[in-house]
């Protein structure tokens, strides 16, 4: 099938009497379908189908998955959001039958398995973390995030203190502030130092008896390490109020530091990002929440208990703040984050931080010459650079992107953090090879030549995907998705 006819919609294949499936014969008394059906439910017109045969219907979706790009696909260095390899063992378990199949109103005696895994997942995180408690039921981070605010409100009302603020660095992700907002606080910005990091000077000011907490992601979204956290804890709890970490970035810490011991109070994990289930278009997701002791009576329920060697849904918790999501959270993504963590153990956390850091400090020192690098000095497990340099040539941050396309990689993040100009934030996780690492700075070496050369090269990519640059306004504001109402 040429490139021409690969992007063609599936309803552009169909003609009237193709067919691509056979039914068996009817074993079964044949029944007048208007007789059975209630007749407002009844359509008046046949549904508008696409008729193809079936190997025009196999073809068209094996181009159409050709098209997408994953971990499984190439390098995606997407910065903030880690993208790492998901081992084939962990889709292997979380797809066999007594797993897949399990009904959510299977009886807790029909269920044992599932719980112990739930259960034995939570002590993990629990131990990794440094936390007494953790919940998985929330579906994604920012659902975690919500969680855990909605804890920190619970728990200054149980103890009938009116907290409603919540300090946010100005580098924070952008659902830090929307979910503490939605929580019904009150959000307040602290600016970074001219170092990358929370301004100490700064947060002191923003510190009132109003303040509740302090949600800081640590190693922070510029890729380096709060060397002042352990100042912040103190002068957080001095005042009464506690300390939440994003912990988007534990994939820079795992083995290595704990967010308990460092004084945080609470803590949301991305299963995605730093125990590699699967990410990206909408989920399912997870995103469990680790409480310190004094903080466990306000979780979601169900929490499941161990009462000798059974596992129950424990609904008796009279504080808590009540359920974030249907059933017990997704549960096949437990098992594959259950199934990470057993295969690559205690040591092998270790190693996962280690190669993160040295594969991020290794793509930062090959290309701070070619591109402006705000902040020069060793980074966690990501990196921002800027495209300024380039700009002034009339390329943006977003032309470098698209132009990456062409030479076989997904994009990192770009502007983002906010408080760098022409972000480009880069993350290359631990599994990536040095040949992998050593073609993505040719590409972008490459890049910044052109830039210098043919702008106007960088400037009009992609040119060797199906689809060139898109009116993204346009995309996200008049969607068309209606075939027929197109042609009409």
């Amino acid at each position: 099938m040429s490139e021409k006819n690969s992007s063609k919609l599936i309803f552009e294949y169909s003609r009237e009497g193709k067919k691509g499936y056979s039914l068996p014969q009817l074993d079964v008394p044949e029944v007048d379908i208007e007789k059975v059906v209630p007749e407002r439910l009844l359509r008046k017109k046949p549904a508008q189908l696409p008729e193809v045969s079936e190997p025009e219907i196999i073809r068209h979706f094996i181009n159409l998955s050709r098209k997408n790009y994953s971990v499984d696909t190439g390098f995606y260095p997407l910065g903030s959001c880690t993208m790492k390899y998901n081992p084939k063992i962990n889709e292997k378990m979380s797809s066999l039958k007594g797993f897949k199949e399990l009904h959510p109103f299977a009886l807790e005696e029909n269920c044992q398995g599932a719980l112990q895994i739930m259960y034995e997942l939570s002590d993990m995180l629990s131990k990794i973390s440094g936390m007494d408690a953790v919940t998985l039921q929330p579906s994604a981070g920012a659902q975690g995030e919500l969680c855990g605010t909605m804890i920190i409100r619970a728990y200054f009302k149980d103890k009938g203190e009116k907290r409603d603020e919540i300090i946010i660095p100005d580098s924070a992700h952008g659902t830090n502030p929307a979910s503490a907002a939605l929580a019904g606080m009150k959000v307040r910005t602290v600016k970074s130092s001219e170092k990358g990091e929370l301004d100490i000077d700064e947060l002191e000011k923003a510190i009132t008896p109003a303040t509740a907490a302090l949600m800081i992601t640590n190693p922070n979204t510029l890729g380096f390490f709060e060397s002042g956290i352990q100042k912040i804890s103190s002068m957080l709890h001095k005042n009464g109020s506690l300390l939440y970490m994003d912990g988007a970035n534990l994939n820079a810490m795992l083995g290595f530091l704990k967010p308990g011991d460092m004084g945080f109070d609470i803590v949301h994990f991305n299963l995605h990002k730093s125990f590699s289930t699967p990410h990206g278009c909408g989920g399912p997701g997870a995103g469990p929440v680790g409480v310190k002791k004094e903080l466990s009576d306000f979780l979601p329920v169900p929490r499941i208990v161990r009462k000798g060697n059974h596992f129950h849904f424990d609904w008796e918790q009279k504080k808590s703040i009540g359920r974030l999501h249907s059933f017990y959270g997704n549960f096949l993504v437990m098992v594959r984050a259950y199934v990470y963590l057993l295969s690559v153990g205690e040591k092998g956390l270790r190693e996962i931080s280690e190669n993160a850091i040295l594969n991020a400090n290794y793509l930062k020192e090959s290309l701070k010459n070619y591109y402006e690098l705000p902040y020069d000095r060793k980074c966690m497990h990501e990196f921002v650079l800027s495209g300024s340099k380039q700009k002034k040539k009339g390329v943006k941050t977003l032309d470098i992107a698209k132009r990456l396309m062409d030479y076989g990689f997904h994009p990192p993040t770009i502007y983002f953090p906010l408080i760098v100009n022409e972000a480009l934030m880069i993350e290359p996780t631990e599994t990536e090879s040095i040949e992998t690492l050593d073609e993505f700075i040719e590409a972008m070496i490459k890049i910044a030549e052109e830039s210098e050369t043919e702008p106007e090269i960088v400037k009009n990519a992609p040119h060797s995907l199906s689809i060139s640059r898109l009116d993204e306004v346009k995309a996200a504001k008049q969607l068309d998705l209606n075939y027929y109402a197109r042609k009409q």
